[in-house]
């Protein structure tokens, strides 16, 4: 168990109404107002507005769960940093696997809405993975290796103290699958000898490193106990109080 602080966050997808959203916002917001550790929730773009004034002045912040490669302009469809820190955004979470494989976001264009979001003052979560395919191949380490140096290109020392990676295996996300501790453990120290290599050692122990991939209330402090795991990126889990908050309190 490491002595950096736990980091965990619900990734809401595109699910809730805004009612249903500050339904749950303000659950959480009681139910983890004595929480140990970082929390933040990452509601659709069209709750935003109403989960970012629930959980204002409590102890979870507001991410987004994606932004736009270019400040502003002729993008339909598209949502910029201008927008998204006017509605009091703290964080953006990028390079998360459905972007990747279903919606063909590239290592380029990930790591230029990254260089912006640090640019505007967010802090971010950079979620990198592999595939099963890449697993079954013995890829795993090369594949976020890459997606790790792609993402953080020209990003300076300084603001990768706003950057958090998660390590999202593809076949764990909605799967049931988890890696197993042990496994994911194994990933997450290696990308902690990558960010070594490029930032220096120091750096490398201070970085937040969350794990993502049917994170559940039965696992999630297996999980955490692991010398490299950080925190969590939850994703089905963290749509229900009744599963997000035991994750949340875990230990």
């Amino acid at each position: 168990m490491s002595t950096r602080p736990y980091y965990i966050a619900g990734n809401w997808k595109m699910h809730k109404t805004r009612a249903e959203a500050a339904e749950l916002a303000k659950t959480l917001a009681v139910q983890l107002k004595d929480g140990k550790h970082k929390y933040l929730v990452a509601p659709s773009f069209s709750s935003l507005e109403t989960v970012g004034a629930i959980v204002k002045g409590t102890n979870i912040l507001l991410g987004a769960q994606d932004v736009a490669a270019e400040e502003q302009g002729p993008h339909t469809g598209e949502v910029s940093v201008l927008q998204l820190k006017d509605l009091g955004v703290h964080t953006v979470i990028l390079g998360h696997s459905e972007r990747r494989h279903v919606y063909k976001e590239d290592d380029a264009l990930i790591n230029k809405k990254v260089k912006l979001a640090l640019k505007h003052g967010f802090e971010v979560i950079l979620c990198v993975g592999e595939t099963i395919e890449e697993r079954e191949a013995g890829q795993a380490e090369v594949v976020c290796e890459s997606q790790i140096i792609w993402g953080l290109s020209g990003v300076s020392p300084g603001d990768l103290a706003k950057v958090t990676i998660a390590y999202e295996p593809v076949w764990a996300i909605g799967t049931g699958k988890t890696a197993t501790p042990e496994d994911a453990d194994a990933i997450h120290g290696y990308i902690r000898r990558v960010i070594g290599r490029l930032y220096g050692n120091d750096t490398a122990q201070k970085i937040i490193i969350q794990y993502g991939g049917s994170v559940k209330p039965e696992n999630a402090a297996q999980l955490m106990a692991k010398e490299n795991i950080d925190g969590a990126l939850v994703g089905g889990a963290a749509l229900k109080a009744d599963t997000f908050v035991p994750i949340a309190k875990f230990g």
